[in-house]
């Protein structure tokens, strides 16, 4: 049986996100669809390779979250897993909040 990797639980979660990669100013937008203390599985027909480094903000109705993440999988015409790096205290606290949310099961609205 293949061991689980990841060092926190994923929860779902319904958001949009921004993406750019490096210092490009061209965004791509997408629906993120789990997340976690440490990224978040975002749906895509063509996710950036693994290893792409990206300047990411999450959306919900009401907050958003911004961080650098990188690529650590992608799966070609489905979607692909960020990993959060370079976090600010204050979008660590709004993410806290939506996982807190996620696992007591309340749904946060999407944008």
């Amino acid at each position: 049986m293949e061991q689980d990797r990841r060092r926190s639980p994923r929860y779902p979660f319904v958001g949009s996100i921004e993406m750019r990669e490096g210092t490009s100013e061209d965004k791509r937008t997408a629906r993120v669809k789990e997340l976690s203390l440490n990224g978040c599985y975002v749906d895509m027909e063509n996710p950036y390779p693994t290893g792409t480094s990206l300047a990411i903000k999450l959306f919900t109705e009401t907050e958003f979250f911004e961080a650098q993440a990188s690529v650590l999988y992608c799966q070609p015409d489905l979607g692909m897993g960020l990993m959060f790096r370079e976090t600010k205290p204050y979008y660590l606290m709004v993410l806290r909040k939506w996982l807190l949310a996620a696992m007591m099961g309340k749904k946060i609205s999407p944008p």
